[in-house]
């Protein structure tokens, strides 16, 4: 089946960038001259998803207004000859999918996100798109979440995106065990995880990092592990993933992209930095600065 429905979870408070969150949500963040939310929706579309749900919390309505038609901004727009690029840019990101909205009411957790849309998501496969992680993917390559639909549809399972990080960062994520698929280079089975493991909890370097696809049995385990948790305590999505794990119902992805947090501050001026320099409008003269602040250093 093929995979038209995808989950952003962005409801998180963004405590890590204050405060330059404080009034501004981190997915409006830009990057550039785009919101970071902008460039997953695209990767979402790029990937062939039509129907996208993103899940927010209170003080997140600019995201809604983003991705709604701005009439009369629009209208002065269409109206400057000069500013015809620019009018087209902004109408499209209206278009770009069908994009809903659901409120996360209580903060319970990237497992309680993903269990809100279950009603949304149906009996259907699915993507989820971390709100931190913007991945973006040199043109005319596949994006990440192109790269996950494949792997998703040629061995009709779960299928996670990894990649390798530092072993002392490892701990900040999860560890997998995995092990090779015989003829493939990038597509690993996935047998555990162990989310924000000990030193002697590591299994390997590799970690999940922004991206998974998941079938829509998954919602019956959230409400599983739901019901084993306290009040104060989050729900895992991890946990859900694992017991695909377990069953054999899960592969991993070495994905090929490069991922910035932006939930951290260094990820989004390395973002902004890096996006800045293959930008087509300002990407000469930036490359001309950043050579020159560089000779100063």
């Amino acid at each position: 089946m093929k995979i038209k429905k995808a989950i952003i979870p962005a409801a998180g408070l963004g405590t890590r960038v204050l405060p330059a969150s404080k009034a501004v949500p981190k997915e409006m963040l830009n990057i550039v001259d785009k919101p970071a939310i902008q460039y997953i929706v695209e990767e979402a579309v790029a990937a062939g998803i039509e129907d996208i749900l993103i899940i927010t919390n209170r003080g997140k309505g600019v995201i809604e207004d983003h991705f709604d038609h701005a009439y009369e901004l629009e209208d002065k727009l269409k109206d400057n000859p000069s500013k015809k690029d620019i009018y087209e840019e902004v109408k499209a990101v209206a278009n770009l999918a069908n994009v809903y909205f659901i409120r996360q009411k209580v903060t319970k957790g990237l497992g309680h996100a993903v269990l809100c849309a279950k009603s949304f998501i149906g009996n259907e496969p699915f993507a989820v798109l971390y709100g931190d992680d913007v991945i973006i993917t040199e043109p005319g390559q596949q994006t990440v979440t192109s790269q996950l639909c494949d792997a998703y549809e040629k061995y009709g399972c779960g299928t996670v995106g990894v990649n390798e990080v530092p072993r002392k960062d490892v701990s900040k994520y999860c560890s997998l065990d995995v092990s090779d698929i015989e003829g493939e280079d990038r597509i690993m089975r996935c047998h555990r995880i162990i989310e924000k493991p000990t030193e002697e909890q590591i299994m390997s370097c590799y970690s999940i990092l922004g991206r998974v696809i998941l079938p829509p049995e998954t919602f019956e385990l959230l409400e599983h592990y739901l019901t084993k948790i306290e009040d104060g305590q989050e729900l895992f999505l991890t946990d859900a993933m694992n017991h695909l794990a377990g069953e054999g119902k899960l592969t991993a992805v070495d994905f090929i992209g490069n991922r910035y947090d932006m939930g951290n501050k260094l990820g989004i001026m390395k973002a902004n930095c890096e996006v800045a320099l293959s930008h087509p409008e300002i990407g000469a003269d930036f490359k001309a600065y950043i050579k020159e602040l560089a000779a100063k250093l």
